[in-house]
């Protein structure tokens, strides 16, 4: 089968100006480093200029509307963008998008010009909060509180296991607005502001869990009487879950992938073909060869998952099931993948990025520990199954999927 995508004349005349673009503006110092975590301000500081640059693109967020800060092109734009980016190991984002959908849908016009715009020009950057100590991956069980004080909130509690760089402006999240309310209608869903007085953030200190997003680590947000404006109340203040329920669309997979690059398997296949064992090559071996083809047919099957999702949001069809499939695929496939990795590279594949020795400088020692994180990362696996469960209709509860932009307005994508 052959998987390669076929571009037009324009589309490769695009990826001409995006190619220029990177060899003029990602020096290689600057480059994400094969540890992620290893990742330094100064990268930070300088991708964060840059993204204001691709802002003004129109590349930073390319198939979102041009009225809310995005670059008003196609899906084809953002294939291109993500394949050059991800070759040229350059992030194309820093920016968390997944309170776009919810701000999109649920966002008045005015708090859209508000939130959407400068998220999506690269001048603001936000991170979404959803795990509360005690709480776990039950997102609903909320004890943190918000109060009305006068036209504003206070807003009072926990958040763990935050994957932000801690200089975002704003973290959007829900807070229980009223203790009597019955279970999922007794929060709200609020655009937190940070460097606000009452908010501290604290890193978290944890084993480092590599390659799900670079640099920051895991955080720690603690919340005194945090002054909210009521402006920064998305939907109204019994809606927090609905809200809510449309950035989870987009955190478990509901906007597929662009260009879903597997590259540990890519390492992989180059390792069994370059590794030379008992004078021939490691994958010379038919055992070491069949484990390293099925981690590569099963890394083109998550491919393909991804790619159709990512077609149905960009043609703004209802999902209901395709993208929590994908989501469990690529949960239980990573896993496996990594296990074959470690069968067919041994103690060679725990080799990290400071041993001298390490196969490809350490990749896959960081990529085992992500496969690690992986599990749990956006809710955890076994939540994901039962929600796919209650979608595909062999739960004895049934769940439709939540508005989505790109389901339920005509300018998100």
């Amino acid at each position: 089968m052959d998987f390669a995508i076929p571009y037009t004349k324009e589309q490769e005349q695009f990826r001409k100006e995006v190619r220029a673009w990177l060899q003029e503006n990602s020096p290689e110092n600057m480059r994400i480093p094969i540890d992620p975590n290893h990742v330094t301000p100064e990268m930070h500081e300088f991708w964060t200029e840059k993204h204001l640059e691709l802002g003004r693109k129109g590349w930073l967020y390319p198939t979102y509307s041009k009225e809310y800060g995005g670059g008003g092109l196609t899906s084809d734009h953002e294939t291109i963008l993500d394949e050059e980016f991800s070759h040229a190991r350059s992030p194309r984002s820093y920016g968390n998008t997944y309170s776009f959908g919810s701000i999109m849908v649920w966002g008045t016009e005015e708090q859209k010009q508000k939130f959407l715009v400068p998220f999506m020009s690269g001048e603001k950057n936000t991170h979404q909060r959803l795990t509360e100590p005690q709480g776990g991956a039950d997102l609903a069980n909320v004890q943190g509180k918000a109060v009305r004080d006068g036209d504003d909130w206070l807003l009072t509690g926990q958040n763990v296991f935050i994957s932000c760089w801690g200089d975002e402006e704003y973290f959007p999240g829900v807070m229980m607005t009223d203790p009597e309310a019955p279970r999922h209608r007794n929060l709200g869903f609020f655009m937190v502001p940070n460097n606000t007085p009452g908010l501290e953030i604290r890193a978290m200190d944890l084993l480092p869990s590599s390659g799900l997003s670079p640099g920051p680590g895991q955080k720690a947000i603690f919340m005194d009487n945090v002054r909210v404006p009521s402006d920064h109340l998305i939907g109204g203040d019994h809606q927090g879950w609905q809200v809510m329920q449309t950035l989870l669309e987009a955190e478990h997979g509901g906007r597929g992938r662009a260009f879903p690059r597997d590259e540990e398997v890519d390492n992989l296949v180059s390792y069994v073909r370059d590794t030379k064992h008992d004078g021939g090559a490691l994958g010379a071996d038919p055992i070491l060869q069949q484990k390293t083809m099925d981690a590569v047919l099963e890394a083109h099957v998550q491919s393909l998952f991804q790619r159709h999702t990512f077609w149905m949001y960009q043609n703004h069809m209802e999902m209901q099931g395709e993208n929590n499939i994908t989501n469990v695929q690529g949960r239980e496939s990573s896993c496996r993948n990594a296990i074959r990795m470690r069968e067919v590279m041994g103690m060679y594949a725990f080799l990290s990025t400071q041993e001298p020795g390490a196969p490809q400088g350490g990749r896959q020692e960081v990529n085992q520990r992500s496969a690690a994180g992986q599990r749990h990362a956006g809710g955890s696996t076994n939540i994901a199954k039962v929600i796919l469960a209650r979608r595909i209709g062999i739960s004895r509860t049934q769940e439709r999927a939540a508005p989505t932009a790109s389901t339920a307005t005509s300018q998100g994508s």
